[in-house]
């Protein structure tokens, strides 16, 4: 099979599964692969594109979401098809992309959480943050959620950056957030907030914090916010001083520890409290519904391979809180009949090669790239070498002669065979519509969008 360009049509066809920044990047590393004549069709559960740029960056980081022109620049391209709200697995399947397509590259994200699991995990006012993050951001499915906001403390239990911006948008004014695109269910919420006091827990100290040099920083000036940091909490152990040392961001999240444990409080506005050492052990409820949390503080470690873990001391406190929100990872979920590593949670690959079960040989035609590839690590600049790996094993699996030949490779075919089942798909220019309308609304009030957060709606707008 020839893959040269200069040839009148594009003879590589590829389908991306997910619309998110693994997905775009993935089509941006094969487009600037020399000599390669290909066609990419990207599809997407949901009708809007971009992924956690969308529904999981945060509404304040504004800066962040720029790297959309670049994805809107990739979806321009002439080889490059947009095929929003079509479910893979429900709308199209496996076995159909493996007939229409050369290859296939699954980039569907890690979009589950890991559980605490502890007792009272289960109560009203016990959830992921994944869903909180969710809903502020107004993804579609999450948009109908309830938080309780009517107790005075919230427990953000993880040190990552995911709980410092699930912290942060708890505890900032929300007339700050009224000039973002934070969803307006979400604002409506924060307004009529009683939470006065944010604690976030981590289990480990603050050497080994999982949160970046930048989010950790931003807390600091977040107006009216007293951040709390013990210093009895910053004086490290031996093990964790050389851990620190080694490592340029935990060494200035120290720095940036200690500045703001020697500041004061910030008057009679909200508190945020950054807890280390600390685990919970117990959710306690009444009624159903979350009333306190039960807390093991810890101690530090150190393993033969100079890891530091934690273990309980046996020392326990209670604090009261009506919400808990649990930030200690996500996990990668199934693909209908797509291999799966279920005690990773990720789809078992050899750079980007998906295998036929964790060590299993090497399934031609089939691919992988971002956080189901790899776990969820990382940030969106991240995926942009992991899609580059992928792409190289997709040109060596083509050059190398071991490329599959769909039964079916016009492109023409895979719209008739969403159209013969009455899939409304849309179209990248259908997203412009919506992209104008949620743009233009938010003109009208001083924001960069208004979201729309129905589908149906969305549907509409697009004229779908």
């Amino acid at each position: 099979m020839s893959i040269r360009r200069g040839t009148e049509e594009p003879s590589l066809r590829v389908a991306v599964v997910g619309a998110g920044p693994a997905g775009f990047f993935t089509a941006d590393a094969l487009l600037r692969a020399p000599d390669v004549a290909c066609s990419i069709d990207v599809f997407d559960r949901l009708p809007t594109p971009y992924g956690l740029v969308r529904e999981g960056v945060a509404p304040d980081h504004a800066s962040i979401k720029k790297v959309t022109t670049k994805f809107d620049r990739i979806a321009a391209e002439p080889n490059v098809r947009y095929f929003g709200n079509v479910t893979f697995g429900l709308d199209i399947n496996r076995a159909e992309l493996l007939r229409h397509y050369h290859q296939v590259v699954y980039a569907t994200g890690a979009q589950s959480d890991r559980r605490l699991g502890i007792p009272g995990e289960e109560l009203d006012g016990s959830h992921p943050a994944t869903e909180f993050v969710a809903w502020y951001n107004g993804h579609p499915d999450f948009a109908d959620r309830s938080f309780d906001l009517s107790h005075e403390r919230a427990i953000v239990v993880g040190n990552g950056n995911v709980a410092v911006d699930v912290a942060r948008i708890l505890v900032t004014d929300p007339d700050v957030l009224a000039v973002t695109d934070i969803a307006d269910h979400a604002l409506d919420a924060l307004r009529g907030s009683q939470v006065q006091e944010v604690v976030m827990l981590g289990r480990r100290g603050p050497a080994q914090g999982k949160f970046t040099n930048v989010e950790l920083k931003e807390l600091g000036r977040l107006s009216g916010v007293h951040v709390v940091v013990d210093e009895a909490d910053l004086e490290l152990d031996p093990a964790s001083a050389a851990e620190a040392e080694r490592s340029r961001v935990a060494t200035r999240n120290l720095e940036i520890l200690r500045e703001l444990a020697g500041r004061g409080p910030a008057g009679s506005g909200r508190s945020l409290v950054l807890r280390f050492l600390a685990s919970p052990v117990e959710i306690l409820g009444n009624d159903g519904r979350v009333r306190a949390l039960r807390v093991e503080r810890n101690r530090l470690v150190e393993t033969a391979g100079g890891y530091m873990r934690s273990e309980g001391s046996g020392e326990f406190s209670t604090l009261d809180a009506g919400l808990v929100l649990r930030s200690v990872g996500y996990r990668g979920v199934p693909l209908p009949e797509v291999p799966f590593d279920s005690d990773r949670h990720l789809i078992p690959n050899e750079a980007g090669r998906v295998r036929d079960g964790p060590g299993g040989p090497v399934v031609p035609g089939e691919f992988v790239a971002g956080w189901i590839k790899r776990g969820p690590s990382g940030v969106i600049g991240t995926n942009k070498p992991d899609a580059v790996e992928t792409v190289a094993a997709m040109l060596d699996e083509v050059t190398g002669g071991d490329a599959r030949e769909p039964a079916s490779p016009d492109p023409s075919a895979i719209v008739a065979l969403l159209e013969s089942r009455g899939v409304r798909y849309v179209t990248f220019d259908d997203w412009r519509k919506l992209d104008e309308f949620e743009t233009m609304r938010g003109d009208e009030q001083g924001r960069p969008r208004v979201k729309i957060v129905q589908v149906e709606r969305m549907l509409e707008i697009m004229g779908r």
